[in-house]
């Protein structure tokens, strides 16, 4: 009698573990990232936002490859926000260098599978003063004053 006891216990526990795994799921994306134009030294946020179970953990990539964070490097000016958002401390921009500017998308994962975000761009505006009127212009890439 206790042998069988013991058999109806662990067949119940099977069934509840099944029942656990049925209700994990892949990634999803609920928010996407939107297109931004920023200046240069400013703040600036690309939103991502996934769901799964287990909860999914989220890369971001600039134009195919995979960016670095405060995750990699303490020191680095991005940090990947715990719910999954990209922060830029400063925009960084210069007349070599433009390591921001580009198109992004966040990958989540979970054993189930993953989830790609829309494509964002984030373009660097420049400002010229002509006269009093300011212009905002983002398609002349001499745009690193």
């Amino acid at each position: 009698k206790k042998h069988n006891h013991q058999d109806k216990r662990n067949i119940t526990n099977i069934n509840n573990r099944s029942r656990l795994r049925q209700e994990d799921s892949p990634p999803r994306i609920v928010e996407h990232p939107s297109d931004l134009i920023v200046s240069k030294g400013e703040p600036a946020t690309l939103n991502c936002k996934a769901e799964g179970r287990p909860t999914p953990t989220v890369e971001w990539y600039k134009d195919g490859e995979r960016v670095e964070t405060d995750k990699d490097d303490p020191r680095s000016h991005r940090m990947l926000l715990p719910s999954g958002s990209l922060f830029f401390l400063r925009i960084v921009h210069g007349r070599r260098s433009k390591p921001d500017e580009g198109a992004y998308v966040c990958v989540a994962r979970n054993y189930l599978g993953e989830a790609v975000s829309r494509n964002a761009s984030l373009e660097v505006a420049c400002k010229y003063a002509i006269s009093l009127i300011i212009v905002l212009s983002h398609s002349n890439n001499q745009c690193w004053r």
